[in-house]
């Protein structure tokens, strides 16, 4: 067989592999339309070629523009395939599907997304991930662009947030796992012990429910309101039956209450803003939630994602990077005491 009919022979193999494969995707919408004529004119043309080629370097002009054509029409076929692909199938990132192996993550800055970008990030990179960490200053946006397929996952949130968060906006939020617990905690305003409060004294407290529930549970601890037997974590300012100094309960944005510090007396920090804010259980905090009750399960730190997208190899992956000792060790390092790992 000369070298131009080897030539053609292998191109036909290929070409017919190809083929094969398209014909097996008959069923899918966006080929049907292709499959039927593009499919049955370009076998016949590779047939003839099969055939003519075995006759000699006589037609190997003919052959040329003959092959020019069948390879253009395969072109053709090629990009269709092409854009199939693209325009089909799920539009979650982090799929083995799609051979993507870029990671969206939505994280507060601390000590979130500190922890992606410091450690979480190589360690995914020897496995050939890439992680991409959009940072967020406050605690909607974060579940919104998960919801919404913008980002893969979200890092910055405890089970009691979360829960409230799918209940009132309707979404499909879930956890992968469980990370790390930051401790709320009082920090000194305007007076530097808890012992120095006088009547009337000002409180600023985080103003989501979870978030304001723990801050009232903590000022509970230390003796300075009572608050309605058994409400537990659904605690709001309504369920305080006993202030006896009167405390006035300023409830603010998560994010704004370590800025208002030099005008209340104390203020109920989330460690992530109070680290922001130069703050650390160690060195500064007045009081902070017992790490031997429910607080350090019930509040730990949550990978989440949309459901359904819970057991995808990217985000188990991230999953397992998070749940590393390289974590745990980064994290008892560097945040004397506002992070803990509970893992």
């Amino acid at each position: 067989m000369s070298s131009l009919s080897k030539e053609l022979l292998r191109g036909c193999n290929s070409f017919n592999e190809r083929m094969r494969i398209a014909r097996m995707r008959k069923s899918e919408d966006a080929l049907g339309k292709l499959n039927g004529p593009i499919l049955k004119f370009a076998d016949t043309q590779i047939r003839f070629l099969i055939r003519i080629s075995l006759k000699g370097k006589s037609m190997t002009k003919f052959i040329s523009r003959k092959l020019f054509a069948v390879i253009t029409i395969a072109v053709a076929l090629c990009a269709a395939l092409a854009l199939t692909g693209c325009s089909g199938g799920s539009t979650d990132s982090a799929s083995e599907d799609s051979g993507d192996k870029t990671i969206k993550v939505a994280a507060v800055p601390t000590p979130h997304a500190e922890i992606l970008n410091d450690v979480v990030k190589p360690l995914l990179e020897e496995e050939g991930y890439t992680i991409e960490v959009t940072e967020f200053t406050d605690y909607v946006q974060p579940n919104t662009a998960t919801e919404d397929g913008e980002v893969d996952a979200n890092y910055f949130q405890h089970g009691p947030y979360l829960e409230n968060f799918n209940s009132e906006r309707g979404t499909h939020l879930v956890s992968v796992t469980s990370v790390h617990y930051e401790p709320l905690a009082i920090y000194p305003g305007k007076v530097s012990s808890l012992d120095d409060l006088q009547q009337g004294a000002t409180v600023a407290v985080p103003n989501d429910p979870t978030n304001e529930a723990r801050a009232l549970l903590l000022l509970q601890q230390e003796g300075l309101i009572t608050l309605t037997e058994g409400v537990g974590v659904n605690a709001t300012i309504n369920d305080i039956v006993d202030n006896p100094l009167d405390l006035q309960i300023e409830e603010l944005e998560a994010a704004v209450v370590p800025t208002v510090l030099a005008d209340v007396d104390v203020a109920c920090i989330n460690a992530n803003y109070a680290i922001e804010a130069g703050l650390t259980v160690n060195d500064n905090a007045l009081a902070v939630e017992s790490a031997d009750g429910d607080a350090a399960q019930t509040y730990a730190n949550l990978l989440v994602v949309k459901e359904g997208n819970e057991n995808n190899e990217g985000i188990q992956a991230l999953a397992k990077a998070l749940n590393s000792d390289e974590v745990r060790d980064y994290i008892t390092s560097n945040y004397q005491g506002s992070v803990l790992p509970v893992f």
